[in-house]
């Protein structure tokens, strides 16, 4: 068996080559709604005023989560600020965003489709094990390869890394519903839609919510990891940095994607369990109503 191999690598070089060469419109097209995507959203957040945009910050997180998160914001963002990194967070946030809605729009709804169909749960196990389990550099040589470097490569290698929790998850948090409510609502003649829709999405959210959320911390593992490739933002500071050994400025790069990684994971967390994170100012509301004394005839 000496000098056996299966050329594995060259197979997918070749299968690489082909899709490259057939479907290069596609890619192309891809490459403009990306680019459209990222520079508008990292426009709109380096266009207003940054006391804006840390307002609005602390407003998100004072609604969904409470106070202390909104005052955590605001002293988060302004650290970010004070390290100079205000311009490449935005960047890197831009990216998150998108490749987020990007991964949710394709996650739950198959995670729906697997929990619905054992075929098709089947069919993806073993693709989605090959996605966790594949290093994240690995993602980005095709990524490269359809769309040289830049921030589009970046975002679909942060996409396809942060897929699974996503799917998984959706459909743990579907299959996990009680099967007798879902009897319940085919006894009263509801259709598969409408349970899913009024039963089983419900009552799955806070399961669905925290695959959400690991998508999100994926994805900002990976875009800093997108930085090799030359998308801009921090990851592109934290290469630079070693590629310098940089201390400080990897410190502070690294510092931001904390600062970035723990505001979104407390935001999706009250999302995913609204009654245990109800908004302070509704709880201000609420309790001016109550001691608003009503009025008595004379």
């Amino acid at each position: 068996m000496e000098g056996f191999r299966i050329p594995v690598g060259e197979w997918v070089d070749a299968g690489v080559d082909w899709l490259r060469d057939n479907l290069s419109g596609l890619f192309d097209l891809v490459a403009v709604v990306v680019r459209f995507l990222v520079g508008g959203l990292s426009d709109v957040l380096l266009s207003n005023p940054i006391v804006v945009v840390i307002a609005v910050a602390a407003l998100l997180a004072w609604l969904l989560r409470s106070w202390k998160l909104a005052v955590g914001a605001v002293v988060g963002f302004t650290l970010i600020l004070a390290m100079g990194q205000w311009v490449t967070a935005m960047q890197t946030l831009a990216l998150v965003l998108v490749a987020t809605v990007v991964a949710v729009a394709i996650s739950v709804p198959l995670g729906i489709w697997s929990a619905r169909n054992a075929t098709v749960r089947a069919i993806l196990k073993p693709v989605l094990d090959f996605m966790q389990t594949m290093p994240a550099f690995v993602y980005l040589i095709p990524a490269i390869t359809f769309f040289s470097i830049g921030v589009v490569p970046g975002v679909v290698s942060t996409v396809i890394f942060a897929l699974p929790p996503g799917v998984r998850l959706t459909e743990l948090g579907i299959r996990g519903v009680d099967s007798e409510t879902v009897e319940a609502g085919h006894a009263f003649g509801a259709t598969p839609r409408q349970i899913l829709r009024g039963i089983q999405l419900p009552l799955a959210m806070p399961t669905i919510m925290a695959g959400i959320n690991q998508v999100i911390m994926l994805a900002l593992s990976m875009a800093v990891v997108a930085g090799i490739v030359g998308a801009d933002g921090l990851g592109k500071e934290v290469v630079q940095s070693i590629s310098t050994v940089n201390l400080p400025k990897g410190v502070e790069a690294g510092l931001s994607v904390v600062i970035l990684a723990v505001y979104l994971d407390r935001l999706t967390a009250a999302l995913g369990s609204p009654a245990e994170h109800r908004s302070s100012l509704r709880g201000v509301v609420a309790r001016r109503r109550t001691r608003t004394p009503i009025p008595t005839a004379a």
